[in-house]
């Protein structure tokens, strides 16, 4: 018998009003790359999968026409991509250099660790996350 086994995530996917702009951003502001680069034949629609410095994939796509609401980060629903850091406070200097809109001051992570929010050019949320290593 064979067991299905989940090794973790794979990509989140991001619907962006302006893919080649944020795909721009996330590359030269948080060190992402363009690994792949798709379009449907005769589509105008352009989907990138971008490639994080540890291998983790992320997908910029094309949004549709629904209005964004107004999120929390208790918003029901997928609420923000943490991105693991080594060092918060270069983070931190890093992102201001670029003129990133906070979502607050550094505070503790759940789990340990400290946390801080931030938004990408779009308003999606993110967060630097400053860990140690995981315990059983």
């Amino acid at each position: 018998m064979n067991e299905l086994t989940f090794t973790g995530v794979d990509h989140p996917g991001l619907a962006a009003e302006d893919v080649e702009a944020l795909t721009e951003w996330y590359c030269t502001v948080l060190g992402y790359t363009r690994w792949f680069r798709h379009q449907t034949a005769g589509s105008p629609k352009v989907v990138w999968m971008l490639r994080a410095p540890d291998n983790t994939l992320l997908e910029i796509m094309p949004r549709d026409e629904t209005v964004r609401p107004e999120r929390t980060t208790w918003t029901p629903g997928w609420s923000h991509v943490a991105l693991r850091i080594i060092d918060l406070e270069q983070a931190i200097r890093h992102l201001d250099q670029h003129g990133v809109r906070w979502g607050g001051e550094p505070t503790n992570a759940i789990g340990g660790g400290r946390v801080r929010n931030f938004y990408d050019p779009e308003g999606n949320m993110l967060q630097l996350l400053e860990r140690g290593p995981l315990s059983a």
